[in-house]
């Protein structure tokens, strides 16, 4: 990971989903993911997004076990993104796979899809985001079908070195070359709430201060 990059991933953990998908929006992009959310209560992570894509198995046997060469080939503070086609009846991921990435350095993995071995992951607090939980194995229900392609995951487009933050409000996508804009506005709206927070903890009416702010006003202040 180059170091404008880092610098990024540095700004971007210092915030939250929320923040950053209100300023996704006001610049118009794509990036918030619904009904994906931590499978227990990790903590936050940010990174780079490493892809997968899994399809249904069939005659032609698979090249390598669900995930493992896109997390061979990770660097320390990525993240894996599993393209499941949001399938809640069909794991792509176990705690194997789990102890695997936590080596490596790996932040986690976001899955549109379902994992197995949660317990297993918990135990050695690498964070798992999905769509849903289902105990029986991959093998002979799918195979990967590429990694470091573009994916989609929740309706999302993802490609291979987009950043991303995840938390306990959901998981949201920063396109790599639209991302410093995306910190710059994220970061006025976190400072602009914080006043606002302030001043409704100091006494002043939440009406005055939502009315004051009109919320145009946290993308306008540089």
């Amino acid at each position: 990971m180059d170091s404008e990059t880092r610098s990024l991933v540095d700004r971007i953990e210092k915030l939250d989903t929320c923040a950053v998908s209100d300023a996704l929006d006001f610049l118009n992009i794509k990036g918030t993911v619904i009904g994906i959310r931590p499978l227990w209560p990790c903590g936050k992570i940010a990174g780079r997004a490493v892809t997968v894509k899994i399809a249904p198995a069939g005659p032609t046997p698979p090249e390598a076990h669900l995930a493992t060469p896109a997390v061979a080939e990770s660097e320390e503070g990525d993240i894996i993104i599993i393209d499941n086609g949001g399938r809640p009846d069909q794991s792509c991921w176990g705690d194997i796979l789990s102890n695997a990435a936590q080596v490596k350095g790996i932040r986690g993995v976001v899955i549109d899809g379902a994992s197995r071995d949660v317990d297993g992951s918990q135990q050695i607090g690498f964070p798992v985001y999905a769509r849903a939980v289902v105990p029986h194995t991959a093998r002979g229900r799918n195979i990967q079908e590429a990694y470091n392609k573009m994916i989609q995951c929740g309706g999302v487009q993802v490609h291979p070195g987009d950043l991303l933050i995840a938390d306990g409000s959901g998981v949201v996508f920063i396109p790599k070359e639209r991302a410093a804009e995306v910190v710059e506005a994220a970061e006025r709206i976190v400072a602009r709430e914080a006043q606002m927070i302030e001043a409704v903890r100091s006494g002043r009416s939440v009406v005055d201060v939502m009315d004051e702010s009109a919320f145009q006003a946290i993308h306008e202040s540089k």
